[in-house]
């Protein structure tokens, strides 16, 4: 029986403003999964903001895809709500 699936988490991936539309962040999260393929990880997950369409379609167009799962944080009194995309490295 095949044991479970590792599955490797960005935590956070940020550019300068002044900076999108450069390559930079898909340069960045190409590092990322070559490193996660490199130790072993099979699948990579990260959690979007709901509401932050931007970022939605950049992880949509890196091969990630919702896969149903949501959860909130509260930020300074204010509840946000994100979304767990995922995608087979």
């Amino acid at each position: 029986m095949p044991g479970p699936e590792r599955v490797g988490e960005v935590y956070a991936l940020y550019i300068s403003p002044d900076l999108i539309g450069q390559g930079i962040g898909q340069t960045l999260l190409g590092e990322a999964h070559v490193q996660m393929k490199g130790q072993g990880f099979e699948t990579s997950a990260l959690w979007v903001l709901c509401d932050n369409q931007r970022a939605r379609r950049f992880y949509e167009r890196a091969g990630y895809q919702a896969d149903g799962a949501a959860q909130d944080d509260v930020y300074d009194g204010i509840t946000l709500t994100e979304l767990r995309y995922q995608r087979v490295l």
